[in-house]
């Protein structure tokens, strides 16, 4: 078989018989010998090149080197500039409300939802309060149990309520818990100053022992000096057996053990005697100082008052919209550079250097879409009026101090012009001796929500948590409570062109999902201090819901 020359010499291919390999002439060169350096070392490169190694080696490079080629030739003047952002990540709620507002306070189609907010039938008999108490004496005491108590009001509720359950499992003596001054809340306010601390006692007294000191005798071996006490240092959420096979015997052995930071740190999933004494301190033993019950029921009394044309039922909200709230949350509203500035300031005075690590990246738009961003007055009022809560709903506004608040309370009050807070509702006498207490000021709120006829939740936290709870252990097992989907709303609220009457259909459609949830039942992984059904309540029989409806 013969070879074919692959340059032919002439326009004909023609056979050629093989040269002897001794005899091959060596081929003609493809390119012109180099006379210069850069001329040699560009054949060089040319002739690599051609090779398939070269190819595969340089591809990646001469690709490159063409779009970069090609990007110097364009113009970016000429271009539009990238003005897109993806759906829910801006703040547009005010120019939504510029837009609904002529169509919502038109809007007369329905009566106030106050009056039918809860069209599901949940009788009050279904579930009921039932806790046992103890009716037994107290073995002698295996030591005592001081705990320091961290966070706000109900957080520190948190470490009381898991104090008295860890004490009393363990046959300890529990010391009046002492509570930490918080760079935050910075409240210096004593367990007496918040909770009646004798009812407390007395309500305990058949299952734990509860002092408000720890005897000389035993102090002496440590100066008298709590901090000598030795301290453990226990993981959140431990379970009871960690207490019982390590905490107990250091405490039989010293007699008195400290926990210092105690808040979440027992499990949640515990066996039922533990359940039973959480639900005895939560439900029964923690009730509010003297002070703070008589303030509270006052201005629940007004609330009902104001309320009249509802039948006296009112809507509590809890809103999160405070300074070091919307600081913490890196979101961003419609402030411009003054926002920025405070916000700025805020992060450094309360989480120094925190939010400006090296590397820290933060993504407000992120934030809003995942539905983390803290809503404000507005966009509390766009979610009500939505529902069907017309101007003549009485609103009672849980909340500390409004960042802010002139500009963003104002769009608020214009959707509902009786809207109370406690400040409103008090005069300057009976509120100065709560008023530089945040633990007491949040207990007052706490009441007057607890008693309303809808609690709107907007942000979590402990305040909401426990008076979800609360709330289903007075109301049968119901919290009556709107919690609504923070991602659903921030594409909702970044439509400005939605109308009226699609925006309504779709908060109504948040609103009955609420109501549906109707009475939940605790989860191992739940916290009967939010669901306290079936650990702190049972169901009734057919014959205690007859009786109940016959007396009433």
């Amino acid at each position: 078989m013969h070879a074919y020359n692959r340059v032919p010499s002439s326009g004909q291919s023609s056979p050629s018989a093989p040269s002897s390999p001794r005899l091959r002439s060596k081929p003609a060169p493809r390119f012109p010998a180099p006379k210069t350096l850069p001329q040699h070392l560009a054949s060089r490169f040319l002739s690599l090149l051609l090779r398939r190694q070269g190819i595969f080696l340089f591809a990646p490079l001469i690709y490159i080197s063409a779009v970069l080629f090609y990007i110097n030739t364009l113009d970016f003047h000429s271009l539009p500039p990238p003005h897109y952002a993806p759906p829910g990540s801006v703040y547009r709620s005010p120019q939504l409300y510029a837009n609904l507002r002529p169509q919502m306070d038109s809007d007369n189609s329905n009566a106030d939802a106050i009056s039918t907010i809860w069209r599901n039938s949940y009788k009050g008999g279904e579930w009921r309060p039932c806790i046992d108490k103890s009716s037994r004496g107290l073995p002698e005491s295996n030591g005592y149990i001081y705990i320091e108590a961290n966070g706000g009001l109900n957080q520190q509720r948190t470490s009381i309520c898991n104090a008295v359950a860890v004490a009393g499992y363990l046959n300890a003596t529990l010391i009046i818990p002492h509570f930490h001054f918080h760079s935050i809340w910075r409240d210096p306010s004593k367990f007496s100053d918040i909770y009646d601390e004798e009812f407390f006692v007395k309500t305990l007294a058949n299952d734990v022992r509860v002092v408000d000191k720890v005897p000389g005798l035993i102090m002496e071996r440590f100066d008298h000096n709590m901090t000598n006490v030795y301290n453990f240092r226990i993981k959140a959420l431990s379970s009871i057996s960690y207490y019982r096979g390590t905490v107990l015997p250091k405490m039989v052995e010293e007699q008195i053990i400290r926990i210092s930071p105690f808040a979440n740190r027992l499990s949640f999933d515990a066996p039922p005697p533990v359940q039973r004494l959480r639900c005895l301190a939560n439900y029964e033993a923690l009730r509010f100082s003297n002070p703070i019950l008589s303030l509270g029921q006052t201005l629940v009394a007004r609330m009902k008052d104001r309320s009249a044309n509802n039948s006296g039922k009112y809507i509590s909200v809890h809103l999160r919209f405070e300074e070091d709230m919307v600081a913490f949350s890196c979101c961003i509203y419609d402030g411009g550079d003054k926002e920025k500035i405070d916000m700025d300031a805020a992060r450094e005075r309360g989480w120094r250097g925190k939010f400006t690590k090296r590397g820290k990246v933060i993504h407000p738009g992120a934030i809003r879409i995942n539905g983390k961003c803290p809503l404000t007055p507005l966009e509390v009022g766009l979610m009500l009026r939505g529902m069907g809560f017309g101007k003549s709903t009485s609103i009672y506004l849980a909340s500390g101090k409004i960042y802010d608040s002139e500009r963003h309370m104002k769009p608020l009050l214009e959707m509902f012009p009786l809207l109370q807070t406690k400040e409103m509702l008090t005069s300057h006498e009976e509120l100065a001796p709560f008023q530089n207490y945040s633990s007491r000021m949040a207990a007052i709120d706490y009441t007057v929500c607890l008693h309303s006829e809808v609690f709107v939740t907007t942000q979590g936290g402990n305040f909401p948590h426990f008076l979800l709870g609360h709330r289903r252990f007075l109301y049968g097992g119901h919290s009556r409570t709107i919690r609504p989907d923070k991602r659903k709303l921030a594409l909702l609220y970044d439509n400005p062109n939605i109308g009226w009457k699609s925006f309504k259909r779709q908060m109504l459609n948040v609103r009955a999902h609420s109501d549906s949830k109707g009475i939940e039942i605790k989860r191992p992984s739940d916290s009967l201090y939010s669901v306290p059904c079936p650990d702190c309540m049972r169901r009734s029989n057919k014959t205690e819901v007859l009786k109940s409806s016959l007396a009433t």
